[in-house]
Order: C-alpha cells, then sequence, then structure tokens
C-alpha cells in the first residue's frame, strides 16, 4: 500500500469535483476547492474520521468494498478505479466482479435526478445505485447479496418481489426479465454469471424453465407500467432506459405525463419519502 500516493490521489480527486456535480446545490462560496471531506465520506457511506485518516496517510489498508464505494463517490473512470486499487495494494477488479464499477456518465445524470425514480443497473438487472424517489418506490434494492443481487433471481424465487406490480402485469415481466437475460448469455455465454444465473434458475423455478425454452430474445428500451405503492396504490409511470455505450449498465428513469394522476402520485412520493404509515381498523 503507498498511503504517499493514495492519499495524493484521494485529495486531488475530491477537489476536482464541484457540488453541481454529485446533485448537491452549490451553496454559498466554498473556503477551500472542490468537496468537503465529509460530502466524500457520506457518498462513500463511511465515516468522515476515516476518510480523512486515509488522506492524512495514516489510515489503514482500505478493504476492496471500500475501495469501490471511494471509486463511486469520487466518480471515478475505470481506469482511474483500477489506480486507485492498485495504489491502496488491492488488486484491481475484473470485468466480472461482484461489485461493478457504476459508469460515470450515468451517475452524473442519476446525480441530477432527485424529483423522480431513478436507478441504475447492471446487465443482470442487479440494482448498483438508486436515488431517493426510488428507494421511497421499491425500497432499498442494493441490499442484496449473492445471486438475489439479481431482480430476475428475486422475482422467480421470492413470491414477495412480485406485489409491486397488478397480477395481470406480471406474466409480461417474467417474459421480459427472460428475454433480456438471453441477450445477456448470449453474449457472455454458458460461463459467464449469466450463464450460473440460468442454470440456477432452472432448477429452482419451472416457470423459468419454461420461459427459457421459449428462446425469446429482446432487450426492452422503454415501457409503460403500473407500479403498487402501500400508501399510494397504483401508479401509472413510463420507463425511459438510457444504457452505457457496452450496453452493460443502464439508468432506468420513471416518469410520468404531467398533470396526470401518475405525476401527481409521483410529487406526493416525493414528499413522502420513505415515510410509512401505520394500518388503522
Amino acid at each position: 500500500m503507498d498511503r504517499a500516493a493514495l492519499a495524493a490521489f484521494l485529495r486531488t480527486r475530491r477537489e476536482a469535483l464541484q457540488p453541481e456535480d454529485i446533485g448537491l446545490p452549490a451553496g454559498a462560496r466554498r473556503r477551500t476547492r472542490g468537496l468537503r471531506r465529509e460530502e466524500v465520506a457520506t457518498l462513500a457511506a463511511m465515516s468522515t474520521d476515516y476518510y480523512t485518516r486515509l488522506e492524512q496517510e495514516r489510515g489503514p489498508q482500505p478493504s476492496e468494498q471500500m475501495l469501490a464505494s471511494l471509486a463511486r463517490a469520487l466518480r471515478l473512470s475505470t481506469d482511474e478505479r483500477d489506480y486507485l486499487f492498485r495504489v491502496a495494494g488491492r488488486n484491481a477488479p475484473s470485468s466480472v466482479s461482484a461489485a461493478p464499477h457504476v459508469a460515470p456518465a450515468l451517475l452524473r445524470v442519476l446525480d441530477r435526478l432527485d424529483d423522480t425514480p431513478a436507478l441504475i443497473i447492471s446487465d443482470l438487472a442487479e440494482t448498483l445505485v438508486q436515488n431517493r424517489m426510488a428507494k421511497a418506490l421499491f425500497g432499498d434494492l442494493t441490499r442484496y447479496t449473492g445471486h438475489a443481487r439479481s431482480e430476475i433471481y428475486r422475482w422467480f424465487t421470492d413470491p414477495e418481489q412480485r406485489v409491486v406490480y397488478p397480477e395481470d402485469y406480471r406474466p409480461h415481466h417474467s417474459r421480459a426479465l427472460v428475454a433480456n437475460l438471453r441477450v445477456v448469455y448470449g453474449q457472455l455465454g454458458p460461463k459467464s454469471r449469466a450463464g450460473e444465473l440460468v442454470a440456477v434458475l432452472c432448477k429452482l423455478s419451472a416457470e423459468f424453465a419454461e420461459l427459457w425454452e421459449r428462446q425469446e430474445v429482446a432487450k426492452r428500451f422503454a415501457d409503460h407500467k403500473t407500479l403498487l405503492h402501500p400508501e399510494l396504490g397504483p401508479i401509472e409511470v413510463d420507463c425511459q432506459v438510457l444504457f452505457t455505450e457496452d450496453q452493460s449498465q443502464a439508468l432506468l428513469v420513471l416518469t410520468a405525463p404531467p398533470r396526470s394522476e401518475g405525476h401527481e402520485k409521483l410529487q406526493l412520493l416525493n414528499v413522502l419519502g420513505n415515510e410509512r404509515f401505520p394500518v388503522t381498523s
């Protein structure tokens, strides 16, 4: 671990970012350049003291998970992320890492979306990042581990995952998930993580196995759907998707036409946030 190189790199990248780069208001004129240490620490889900010690060349060696969080917080490119790992004494993540590096270009767009649900997903439907509105609508989708990180796995193995959609829409969603997975399977092959997911689901879910045998192939670019919220009820939204150049990650943005009932409910969701109301008799 090269403490001096790590500290210099973190400090330089922090000073290169402005509050508006991460979706924060610029506010009053700042005494120092770039982001504050506490802002980076918050974005990386670590204590300010821990981050400060890294910049002061006196912190412990960061774990790979911590480095991935820092790379995301500092909006590093893939090359910059790999450099961060190496000066910290860790191997740079492989292309099949269990924790994909979120594309900075998608993060920049997500940072500016505060009033509508938006999330970044991998090609295996793993939620990598979601904004406040998406958490209010779906809950924290980044908390899962293992195969359960993929919505496809959860959809076919956990009935509770389906309550967010009306019953008559669920068969369509099942087919869309499987058809999308076949696209990735065709690109990466049977020995990839996509192939592993297919093998596991064919054993666990008869529905998945039947749909897989249909050989349907499709990558969704836009969709109209109804989502069910515990307090607000049905919310009709349009789902627009922005892919990275290699289509390995996608930004999903959920919107509703102005003055529509769906738009009004999204506005209410923006006010309510993650608040849940007790059920009264």
